[in-house]
């Protein structure tokens, strides 16, 4: 498990998150939306459950969706600081170390359990997953799960899954794929469309030229390349996630 400084990159969007705190399960989560039927899960990168982009992303999706959206806290109480990164300094982050903190081991459990307990309280759930998130949304629709604990899943610039959690997706996938990705090179991206549609699976791929890793949610919105993929990647898991969470 490795990050880059690629990975990395983040520019604070503009606005105030409108959602609060809450718990799920042991779990801080930021909560935003009140649908009582249909729920969607993020799973957080690597600047965590507090940083502004995930949280205002978090309330696009609230209200665009129509769904009550839970962003929890998946680090254990760890927050990286976003102001060195922000600047472009690196230096003051042990990246192996917190890897081994935050390994897909330790964290899975209870990535399961929130899923489990929104499962249990709504009757349509679904997960999309950034970076870090990437893996776990993956584990979530894997088909040892029965019955599913998601009805559908997303990821953008995945990061830290496998081969094996990609054969083994059981629920209908998005991909949300920049051109160029350090952490999900072209080999992984042509297994990944060529797997999951060999095993039946619904499947959106969606690939933005010219931005890399990091755009669709921490990019930098005032270059117009990047503000135009963050946009339509949140429109196309909108679009997505609109078809699965809802009775048609």
């Amino acid at each position: 498990m490795s990050f880059s400084e690629c990975c990395l990159k983040s520019f604070q969007w503009s606005g105030t998150p409108i959602g609060k705190t809450s718990k799920l399960n042991d779990n801080d989560v930021y909560v935003t939306g009140d649908n009582p039927d249909a729920a969607l899960l993020i799973v957080h990168d690597i600047l965590g459950w507090t940083f502004p982009n995930a949280r205002l992303i978090a309330d696009h999706f609230a209200r665009e969706i129509n769904a009550t959206v839970y962003l929890p806290d998946f680090f254990g109480g760890e927050i990286v600081d976003p102001v060195p990164i922000l600047a472009g300094d690196f230096s003051k982050i042990d990246l192996a170390a917190f890897a081994k903190r935050q390994s897909r081991e330790i964290r899975e459990p209870e990535i399961f359990a929130a899923a489990k307990t929104l499962k249990q309280k709504y009757k349509k759930v679904g997960a999309i997953g950034y970076c870090y998130g990437g893996w776990a949304v993956f584990r979530l629709g894997a088909k040892e799960h029965n019955p599913p604990l998601v009805d559908a899943i997303s990821t953008g610039h995945p990061s830290l899954f496998t081969e094996k959690d990609i054969e083994e997706v059981a629920v209908p996938v998005q991909v949300l794929a920049p051109e160029h990705d350090h952490a999900y090179p072209p080999e992984l991206k042509r297994f990944t469309f060529d797997t999951v549609q060999k095993n039946a699976i619904e499947f959106d791929y969606r690939f933005f030229p010219g931005v890399e890793h990091g755009a669709l949610v921490r990019g930098d919105e005032n270059k117009p390349g990047e503000r135009f993929a963050m946009v339509r990647a949140k429109n196309a898991a909108v679009d997505w996630f609109n078809q699965f969470l809802h009775e048609l």
